[in-house]
């Protein structure tokens, strides 16, 4: 196997890039107060981005994401355990999806 130079370079580059961004933003943060607007923006962020990332699988996976994603809602209100709520919505999809292919009624 052979080590290209350019592809290293470009790995290196991304990985310091990446790096720089992400100690920058921290670094930022801890010297200068934001103004409550972008606090307030801090705040919600994470959520938002679950749903953007969430909405379109959601979406497209039919009657199996939509169950799994009651039974991960469903259990998360119940237990608390996000990681039991993930694994039994994941089960519960892929069972579901297994249902309906054993049916004939999808993929």
């Amino acid at each position: 196997m052979e080590i290209r130079l350019d592809v290293l370079l470009a790995i290196l580059g991304m990985a310091l890039v990446t790096y720089a961004s992400r100690a920058g933003g921290y670094a930022v943060l801890r010297a200068v107060r934001p103004p409550p607007f972008v606090q307030a923006l801090l705040r919600h962020l994470p959520g938002c981005l679950f749903v953007a990332y969430v909405t379109p699988p959601l979406l497209a996976g039919g009657p199996p994401a939509w169950a799994g994603a009651v039974v991960v809602i469903a259990l998360q209100l119940a237990t608390r355990n996000m990681a039991a709520a993930i694994l039994a919505g994941v089960g519960a999809a892929w069972g579901m999806h297994a249902g309906l292919a054993a049916l004939g009624w999808g993929g």
